[in-house]
């Protein structure tokens, strides 16, 4: 955690502290911005390094067939769920490959990295991460690993777009199953 983070919340819990005359006031009660910032981002960092290590992304990846997507994932998409760890934390894991261009399955297939347009990725984070929206970490990576950012400059990682009618966990959140995923996936 930053200093800044830290004073913020430290900032924030006495001005609740003096606002409402209690003597102490819980600094886990600020959670901080939703998405996009420098703990998001040192957190992508590291679970990216975890798909790498488990052949999910990166130059020694897992491909497997494209099938049709959907906006605003890609023209076509590859999907895997697996189990990594992260801070210590073993957690299921839904890798999404977006592909675009005027390319069909099979010229992907045969030239994987021309395609690749983005990755995007839900962990399973730790109890009590986000229970709301069942402790999903979500996160919109460039082919090489760097966060991409939304249209007014916030980095996409965390509780992305949380609270908003558009996004990740608005879009996911009307999943069947009520599991925030569209394809069925054994994540036990």
């Amino acid at each position: 955690m930053t200093n800044l983070t830290k004073r913020t919340k430290l900032t924030v819990a006495v001005a609740l502290a003096i606002g409402t005359g209690f003597g102490a006031v819980s600094l886990s009660a600020y959670a901080g911005p939703p998405f996009g910032g420098p703990d998001d981002a040192a957190y992508a960092g590291k679970l990216w390094t975890a798909l790498t290590a488990a052949h999910l992304v990166g130059p020694n990846t897992i491909v497997s067939f494209p099938y049709k997507g959907r906006p605003p994932h890609g023209k076509y998409l590859e999907m895997m769920a697996s189990k990594v760890t992260v801070n210590g934390t073993k957690g299921a894991v839904v890798v999404k490959k977006n592909f675009g261009g005027k390319a069909k399955a099979k010229d992907i297939l045969a030239n994987h990295d021309k395609y690749l347009k983005s990755i995007t990725v839900m962990f399973k984070r730790e109890a009590g991460y986000d229970t709301k929206d069942q402790d999903w970490f979500w996160v919109k990576y460039a082919p090489d690993g760097a966060l991409l950012k939304n249209k007014k400059g916030m980095k996409l990682a965390g509780r992305v777009a949380k609270g908003m009618s558009i996004g990740c966990i608005a879009c996911h959140s009307v999943a069947p199953g009520h599991d925030f995923l569209y394809n069925p996936v054994n994540l036990k």
